[in-house]
C-alpha cells in the first residue's frame, strides 16, 4: 500500500509540474499584455476553483487565533513571487524563468532560521551556497543592468514563493485547512493587481484571453494536484520531482518558441537540479 501511495503521489506531482510549466506557457504566448492583467486573470480563476474546493471540502471558513498575520503574510509573499515570475517569464526564456522561481525551497530553508526559528544544518547551508551558484550561470551577470535586471525578477519571484511556503508550513502546523489557504491567496492577489488591471487594461483578442483563461485552469491543476500528491507521500520522498517543471517549460519552449537554452543556463539547471537530488536522497537515508 505504502509503494502505491508514492507512485500516487509521484504522478501528482509530475501532473502539477506539467500543469505549472503550461501555465507559464500560456502566460508567455497571451502575447503584449501588462503583467497584472495576467496576473489578475490567473488568479481570478484559481479564486473560483478555490470556492469550489471550499464547498466540496465542507471546511467551515474560519480565521483562528494567531493565524491571521501568518496568513496575511502567505498571502502577500505568495503575491509577490506571482507577479516577480509572470515579469520574468514575459522576459526570458521560460525555462530559465521556472529554474529561478524553482529555488524557493532554497530560499525557505534561509528565512526558517528567523520564521520558524529552525537552525540549519551545514548541509543546509553548503548546498544552499551551491544551488546559488547555480544561479549565476541562469542569471550570467554581464554588466548590463537591462539584461540582468528580468533575471533578479526572476529570483525575486523564487524568494516571494520561498517565504509564501515557509509561512503554508507555519499555517499547517496550526492546522489551518489547505483549501482555505488557497481561496485566501486567490482573492488577496485578485484585489491587489485588480487596481493595476483597471488603470493598465489593454484590449485583448478572443485568443489572448483564451490563453489567460487556460493559464488560470493549468495553474489550479498544478496547485491542487501539488497538494494532493503531498497527502499520499511526504515531502522528502517526492519533492524532487517538482523539478521536472523545468524539463518540461524547457521543451515546451523549445517546440513553440524557438527558445533553446544556453550552455550556461545548462550548466545551471544541472547544478541545481543536482543539488536537490542529492538533498532529496539524504532525507531519504535519515528517514
Amino acid at each position: 500500500m505504502e509503494s502505491k501511495n508514492k507512485l500516487k503521489g509521484i504522478m501528482f506531482i509530475l501532473l502539477a509540474a506539467f500543469g505549472f510549466s503550461l501555465m507559464t506557457f500560456f502566460v508567455r504566448i497571451s502575447g503584449d499584455l501588462p503583467t497584472m492583467q495576467k496576473a489578475f486573470f490567473r488568479n481570478f480563476i484559481a479564486m473560483f476553483v478555490s470556492i469550489v474546493a471550499l464547498i466540496k471540502s465542507k471546511e467551515k471558513i474560519e480565521f483562528k487565533p494567531g493565524t491571521r498575520v501568518d496568513l496575511f503574510m502567505r498571502c502577500a509573499f505568495g503575491t509577490l513571487g506571482l507577479i516577480a515570475n509572470f515579469y520574468a517569464v514575459d522576459k526570458l526564456g521560460i525555462a530559465d524563468a521556472n529554474m529561478l522561481n524553482k529555488l524557493s525551497p532554497f530560499f525557505a530553508i534561509i528565512m526558517s532560521i528567523f520564521i520558524l526559528k529552525e537552525i540549519p544544518t551545514k548541509f543546509d547551508v553548503s548546498t544552499t551556497l551551491i544551488a546559488f551558484i547555480g544561479v549565476l550561470f541562469i542569471i550570467r551577470p554581464t554588466g548590463s543592468f537591462t539584461d540582468v535586471f528580468p533575471a533578479l525578477i526572476g529570483l525575486l519571484g523564487g524568494f516571494g514563493a520561498g517565504m509564501a511556503y515557509t509561512f503554508v508550513r507555519k499555517l499547517g502546523k496550526k492546522n489551518v485547512a489547505t483549501p482555505l489557504i488557497v481561496f485566501c491567496f486567490s482573492c488577496f492577489s485578485c484585489i491587489v493587481t485588480l487596481p493595476f488591471f483597471i488603470a493598465q487594461y489593454k484590449p485583448m483578442s478572443s485568443v489572448q484571453l483564451l490563453c489567460l483563461i487556460l493559464a488560470g485552469v493549468c495553474a489550479s491543476l498544478g496547485q491542487f494536484s501539488i497538494t494532493t500528491a503531498y497527502k499520499y507521500a511526504p515531502a522528502k520522498e517526492i519533492s524532487v520531482y517538482d523539478y521536472t517543471q523545468v524539463i518540461f517549460a524547457a521543451l515546451l519552449g523549445m517546440a513553440f518558441l524557438g527558445e533553446v537554452p544556453v550552455v550556461l543556463s545548462i550548466v545551471g539547471y544541472i547544478i541545481i537540479i543536482g543539488i536537490a537530488i542529492l538533498r532529496w536522497r539524504k532525507n531519504l537515508k535519515e528517514s
